[in-house]
């Protein structure tokens, strides 16, 4: 149908009405128009207060997503750090097995190498199968043979030591001198075993007190109250803090140290758990500040090595070469990404970041077969690419925070790859950490600030025994009969010199 079809129809229909009646219907019209268009401005405001009110929550939204993101990446873990299984990233992780790979090789019951202690015979007295007497028959010429380790039978008899102190007149001296015994400290009925005992349930298998003096009750029948413990692993503490002050020298003339911190409890107050390690020692503090003060403490305001750290502010203080552990920056990224998929850039800015360092572990590796003109070039190009990544054109709200965060730590994020040796990850300080964590989670920390003095001298004795690959138990026997003869425990040193001339000693033995 035309225009022109419409237009005349509508005349024709129009024509019928008189003057008064189409003036009353145009003015009725007009004022239902009037009336609908105060109405629309109405709905049209409420529509933009509504839209504006939904947009901030959006926003609201997101910014407790992106909050949520990084207290769940920042939070200390109970777990196993995220080792590298391919490259930066752990982009192995989740991924099944292949068909047809073969699996490690388990241990088995392998022939015991030890030495036979005692000799036993298991005779038959009646048929297992029919339960006839086989009590008079003579056995057969063949049989089989176990060897079997077992500890002896619970409970173990505790061994209670009358000591005779001999009593000799020094002429020279002129006084009289009192024989030393090494199986206890001054002063104590309890020996020297069970004190160590004790010190490695404490600090090796993380056990609290109770669980400690029911452990010695149930195999030992031994009972010492939770109160005496505590004040045995205390005084101990302070026999080995010149241990404790040879490690943290230790750590400070490294070369590489590792930092990393956790939560912990004072009789119910927040406090932090501190370590400080090298390749070599593991220095552990508690204190009540998690900022810049125990840091500067611990290292001096200078430091001759490279800090590796995760992204924690507190670590700026200390004037030294510092690399930032990305393996925390990527997987905040990807939770990120996880939280908001429809962000494209998120991902494109993941996997452009993840490239340079993936580019900046292999030109740490080849640095000596590239020559140092080339890898000095390389390096450059390294640089300026993520400057220009950094420079991210219009990036979204939740990609601007991600360039924001790898911005802060600019000058800390290529710091491996001039440096052999030194990791573009922070893995290494939270497996020193996790023996903390465990520690925290089964005792909720100290119950007072010496016993959390002396947790942390004892555990930085015993990771650090564990690193040089030294028996924690005999080296506090050691030191602690050292200390009973002379009033000084054994330092560390002193007992890797112990070892080596016990070794020498032995080799010219067998050579004899």
């Amino acid at each position: 149908m035309s225009l022109q079809s419409i237009l005349t129809a509508t005349l024709q229909v129009l024509a019928v009405f008189s003057k008064r009646k189409l003036i009353g219907a145009f003015l009725l019209l007009r004022e239902q128009y009037i009336e609908l268009s105060g109405e629309h401005s109405g709905l049209q405001k409420k529509y933009e207060e509504l839209d504006e009110k939904y947009k901030t929550l959006q926003a609201e939204k997101a910014m407790q997503q992106l909050h949520d993101v990084n207290k769940k990446v920042n939070q200390p873990t109970s777990k196993l750090p995220e080792w590298e299984m391919k490259g930066v990233g752990n982009d192995g992780q989740g991924k099944k097995k292949g068909r047809g790979k073969k699996g490690r090789k388990g241990a088995g019951n392998k022939i015991k190498d030890c030495q036979i202690t005692q000799h036993e015979t298991a005779k038959v007295e009646k048929c297992n199968i029919c339960g006839k007497d086989l009590s008079e028959q003579a056995p057969l010429k063949t049989e089989n043979v176990r060897i079997i380790e077992d500890i002896p039978s619970i409970p173990i008899a505790v061994q209670v030591v009358e000591i005779r102190q001999e009593k000799k007149y020094c002429r020279h001296c002129k006084k009289v001198v009192t024989a030393k015994t090494d199986r206890a400290l001054p002063g104590t009925d309890i020996g020297l075993n069970t004190v160590v005992k004790v010190i490695y349930m404490w600090i090796g298998s993380c056990l609290p007190f109770t669980k400690i003096a029911s452990s010695l009750d149930t195999f030992y029948k031994q009972r010492i109250s939770t109160a005496g413990l505590s004040k045995m692993v205390i005084r101990v503490a302070n026999i080995f803090i010149p241990v404790y002050k040879e490690i943290l020298e230790s750590v400070k003339s490294s070369s590489i140290v590792h930092a990393d911190e956790s939560g912990w409890r004072i009789n119910g107050d927040l406090c932090w758990l501190w370590v400080f390690g090298s390749s070599d020692s593991a220095y552990y503090s508690i204190d009540k500040s998690r900022g810049s003060d125990v840091v500067k403490n611990i290292l001096g305001e200078i430091f001759n090595g490279i800090l590796v750290v995760d992204g924690w502010r507190a670590y700026l203080i200390v004037d030294c070469l510092q690399q930032s552990c990305m393996a925390h920056l990527l997987r905040k990224i990807r939770e990120l990404y996880k939280t908001f998929p429809q962000l494209r850039s998120v991902f494109n800015f993941y996997i452009k970041f993840r490239k340079i360092l993936r580019d900046g572990e292999r030109l740490q590796l080849h640095r000596k077969e590239l020559g140092e003109e080339i890898f000095e070039r390389r390096l450059d190009k390294l640089h300026n690419r993520l400057d220009e990544l950094l420079k991210w054109q219009n990036p979204n709200a939740i990609l601007k925070d991600i360039i924001s965060k790898t911005q802060r730590q600019r000058s800390r994020i290529l710091t491996f790859v001039e440096h052999d040796g030194v990791p573009n990850h922070n893995n290494f300080g939270e497996w020193l950490i996790r023996i903390g964590v465990l520690k925290r989670k089964v005792s909720y920390g100290s119950k007072s600030h010496e016993g959390a003095k002396a947790y942390a001298i004892l555990l930085s004795i015993y990771t650090t025994c564990k690193l040089r690959k030294i028996s924690f138990i005999n080296f506090l026997i050691a030191s602690l009969k050292h200390y009973i003869q002379t009033g000084k425990p054994m330092l560390l040193k002193e007992y890797a010199a112990y070892l080596s001339n016990k070794s020498i000693q032995q080799s010219l033995i067998t050579a004899a």
